[in-house]
């Protein structure tokens, strides 16, 4: 088994689109993601939305933004938190934050989803 799990993360063809998010509020972005690998029950992978708005409930996960621009609120028991993610991004989510993504560039992040 190789190491290399993505020679070039940036350009990396990912399957066909999906629906973005639980529930799309502007335009009709779209969603595709590759895992790459899945050590021990650790999911790892490339995510990416297009443009417009989507609501989704999130798992835990930590993510480094690719490319592309968004705003992001995320909704926990805690608080409200309004999230500007550009390239090198990192963001810490955790299960169960409820969170509306507004992309306004195509937006590609490396994910760590954890057990």
């Amino acid at each position: 088994m190789s190491r290399l799990l993505c020679a070039d993360a940036l350009s990396a063809a990912l399957p066909d689109a999906l629906p973005a998010g639980e529930e799309v509020v502007a335009g009709a972005p779209t969603a595709r993601y590759l895992e790459l690998a899945a050590p021990a029950g650790v999911e790892v992978g490339l995510w990416e939305m297009t443009p417009g708005a989507a609501r989704d409930t999130e798992a835990d996960e930590v993510f480094v933004v690719l490319s592309g621009r968004a705003t992001v609120t995320v909704s926990s028991q805690d608080d409200d938190e309004l999230l500007e993610l550009t390239a090198g991004s990192v963001v810490r989510l955790r299960a169960g934050d409820r969170t509306t993504w507004t992309v306004h560039e195509p937006l590609r992040k490396l994910y760590v989803q954890l057990p």
